[in-house]
């Protein structure tokens, strides 16, 4: 009897957390619905007295949201991809192909873990002008496409991917490039998918990057745009509460979508590291 008091008592709990957790989320997706003026009335409404469209309406039409949620989107996009292509490779030779200092090599790479991302941020930036990418999309991307974590997650988990497959490949007569694509990448979808979410994610929602490195107000990510409009419709809080349903409306349905591969991922990454 106590154990099923104390098992209903943490599911409890659980949903209790779940619930408050929700809650934001719930309401900023009911604010994005309501008519001008109510998600700031007294007492506060959880649920819009009249449904609209508008404020959606009017981010597309009037303020051209659309652009900026093409831009994020081919942005990360393309920084996933090519990001995923690098830490891949990389991730891979330090784990399976032995080469002279390779073990220094990685720790060096992981000594760059612990520096903040806003000490970088101004070299990052003189380079960027050097090579003339400074309010270009492709400066953007950059920085992204390869990173010390992804590395580091991909080699942890192809370390347990045992040698005699791919040693088996190789007596087959595969070269290195066909034990990678053809045993090695198939084995390390669940990783793939889980940096994949990872990279889009911290792509989709990079904030001081673009606005450091982006001037034309047309190249704006969505995150940039976003803020940009705080300033003109500080009052509107329906309509920031619509822009925000949209920035995170995406990385919810991925994240949902990969759950199950993410999952895997992480708690294989874990146990073969």
């Amino acid at each position: 009897m106590r154990r099923v008091a104390a098992v209903a008592a943490v599911h409890a709990a659980l949903l209790a957390a779940a619930a408050l957790t929700l809650l934001p989320l719930a309401w900023m997706v009911a604010a994005s619905f309501m008519p001008p003026g109510e998600a700031s009335a007294l007492p506060l409404r959880l649920w819009p007295s009249a449904p609209t469209l508008e404020h959606y309406r009017a981010l597309f039409a009037r303020l051209d949201i659309g652009r900026h949620l093409a831009v994020s989107a081919g942005v990360a996009a393309t920084t996933t991809a090519i990001a995923l292509a690098c830490n891949t490779l990389a991730g891979y030779a330090f784990a399976k192909l032995p080469f002279p200092g390779r073990e220094r090599l990685f720790h060096l790479l992981l000594g760059a873990l612990v520096v903040p991302g806003q000490v970088a941020m101004l070299p990052l930036f003189l380079l960027m002008r050097a090579l003339g990418l400074v309010d270009t999309w492709l400066g953007v991307i950059v920085p992204g496409m390869a990173s010390v974590f992804g590395i580091f997650l991909v080699r942890q988990y192809a370390r347990g991917i045992p040698d005699g497959i791919l040693d088996a490949a190789r007596v087959d007569g595969a070269g290195e490039l066909g034990v990678f694509a053809r045993v090695a990448l198939p084995l390390s979808t669940p990783i793939l998918v889980t940096l994949g979410v990872f990279t889009f994610m911290g792509s989709w929602n990079d904030f001081i990057w673009p606005l450091v490195v982006l001037a034309d107000e047309k190249r704006y990510t969505l995150p940039v745009a976003l803020a940009n409009l705080v300033g003109e419709h500080v009052q509107d809080t329906e309509l920031m509460m619509a822009g925000a349903v949209l920035t995170v409306l995406p990385v919810v349905v991925l994240f949902l979508a990969l759950q199950r591969w993410y999952v895997a991922g992480i708690t294989g990454g874990g146990v073969k590291g």
